[in-house]
């Protein structure tokens, strides 16, 4: 059985950072594409950051020069590096992993921006 696990959300300030964990288990996490999604209150789940299994990673506007997503095979995670927080950054964030036809997702982690 597949599971992604996020970990490293919290309550933060405006300008902070945080760092955010997605572990796999149950599936060989290096034949997978990767990414982060959000969902805002009352908005729906959107793209924040991919990687796909070749290390190329594609960014949403909004998060360009803030955000960076990384990966290590060996330890079956994916980073979501975040600096210079800003309040519409707060959402809850997703994992997902996905493998030909599979999509896998965390259960989401809370990120929230207080300014």
């Amino acid at each position: 059985q597949v599971h992604l696990v996020e970990s490293g959300g919290g309550l933060v300030q405006v300008g902070g950072s945080l760092r955010l964990f997605c572990t796999a288990s149950g599936i060989i996490f290096s034949n997978c594409n990767s990414g982060w999604y959000r969902q805002a209150p009352g908005r729906q789940r959107e793209l924040v950051a991919t990687i796909d299994t070749r290390g190329s990673t594609n960014y949403a506007d909004s998060v360009k020069g803030r955000f960076t997503i990384s990966r290590d095979n060996a330890k079956n995670t994916v980073y979501l590096q975040m600096n210079n927080l800003k309040p519409e950054d707060t959402g809850v964030y997703y994992c997902n992993a996905a493998f030909i036809l599979e999509s896998y997702w965390g259960q989401g982690i809370q990120v929230t921006v207080s300014s």
